[in-house]
């Protein structure tokens, strides 16, 4: 009976540890932007406050929802059906960086994340740079 009950103990962990691989068979490591350069076409340099703005325009005509944590810090949250991502954006005249930081139904473990996560990320990455653009 004992070597019953182990055989099905030892088939439920590896039919969860299957599961679990399945579940997240779109996953990829978490992007994480670090210290990105801040550029503008005429090479002039830019106040921190035209970061912030360049950052919050971006963020706005991607769906995030952009709030300021501090000085040089904000929080991006982006609500896309089921799935929320927050972020933690941390920006200076010269550099930003967007560093995952929690996250609902994206299947995040173990440094994976749902890959459509890093698309939103590059998004936004792309959508700044944009933007730094617009605002020399």
């Amino acid at each position: 009976m004992r070597l019953l009950l182990n055989l099905a103990a030892s088939a439920a962990l590896l039919i969860g540890a299957t599961t679990a691989q399945a579940g997240c068979m779109r996953c990829d490591p978490i992007l994480n932007i670090v210290d990105a350069p801040v550029t503008s076409p005429m090479g002039k340099p830019m106040t921190e406050e035209q970061v912030k703005e360049a950052i919050v325009r971006a963020g706005a005509a991607l769906g995030w929802q952009v709030k300021e944590d501090g000085p040089g810090k904000m929080i991006g949250l982006l609500l896309i059906r089921k799935h929320t991502a927050e972020i933690s954006i941390v920006y200076s005249p010269t550099s930003y960086s967007l560093t995952y930081k929690s996250s609902i139904n994206l299947d995040e473990g173990g440094g994976q994340i749902h890959k459509n996560y890093n698309g939103w990320i590059q998004n936004l990455n792309k959508g700044i740079a944009t933007q730094l653009k617009l605002e020399s």
